[in-house]
Order: C-alpha cells, then structure tokens, then sequence
C-alpha cells in the first residue's frame, strides 16, 4: 500500500487520525484513549499486516508526552509511525501493546523506567535500567539531580 492508501484506509476506520509526511515515514497522530483499537486493526488487517513494532519510545514536550511507536509490515515491506499524546504529564498512563506484540515489553519498560509513563495492563510494570530506589525519571526535561553539570 502507498501513504495515500494506508490514509484514506485508516481514515474510514478511524476518523479522529491526523497525519504528518514531513518526516521519512507517514505519521499518524491519535489520542492515547484511541490507542489499542488503532494498533490492533493495523496489526489484525490483512491490507496493513503491521506484524512487527521495532520501536517504540517517548518524547517530553515540557507540556506533553509523546509515545512513539514504528511499525513495519514484512508481508508488504512498508512501515508507519503512530504517535500518541499523553495530555497528563503529572501522572502519565497509556495502555500496554505487550498482549498485540511482545516486543513492547521491554520497550514500555524502558519508558516507565526513564520517562515515568505507566502501561496499564502490563505484565511486569517495573524499573528496568534503574534501581528500585532510584527517585524520578531521568529522560523528563523536569529531571534535577544533584551530580548534573548545568550552565
């Protein structure tokens, strides 16, 4: 499928969908509650067949989080990013895609454990890089510690 036709599908089955091609990859944007319908129609689709998340990771925009996910489908070679805004960045939570790909297992892990983002539904929602212990998420632009070098 081309860009135009992945749109013009997705857009009949998910209307709230924005779309960004200013990048190497078409974007669509969603709201984090549409996310999981939108990841399994773009998995469970036979015209779309997005078997496989290669990537997935955050983006603090001081006002927002981003989630980032990279999709690619190896029955027909082409790739998507979606893009999910986390409108709570106080107590940021989005569902977990490990029951759609097992992939995001230890990427969602990585997200919670550096930007604080929680995955409901996990199946092990717990620090991944960093001590139990350790106090904030590193990877937020409102991350203080004391060893930082700031100019």
């Amino acid at each position: 499928m081309t860009n135009e036709e992945i749109k013009q599908s997705v857009s009949a089955l998910f209307p709230a969908v924005t779309y960004d091609e200013t990048g190497e990859f078409l974007n669509l944007l969603i709201d984090a509650a549409d996310l999981k319908p939108l990841m399994l129609a773009l998995r469970n689709n036979k015209e779309y067949s997005f078997d496989f998340l290669f990537c997935l990771t955050c983006i603090d925009w001081k006002t927002h989080l981003m989630m980032v996910y990279h999709l690619l489908s190896k029955t027909h070679r082409h790739n998507i990013v979606v893009k999910a805004k986390i409108a709570d960045i106080n107590s940021p939570q989005i569902e977990t895609l490990t029951g759609i790909w097992q992939t995001a297992n230890f990427h969602e892990r990585e997200v919670y454990d550096l930007f604080g983002v929680k995955f409901l539904n996990h199946p092990d929602m717990r620090r991944l890089l960093l001590d139990e212990n350790w106090e904030g998420y590193p990877l937020r632009k409102n991350y203080v510690d004391e060893n930082m070098i700031t100019i």
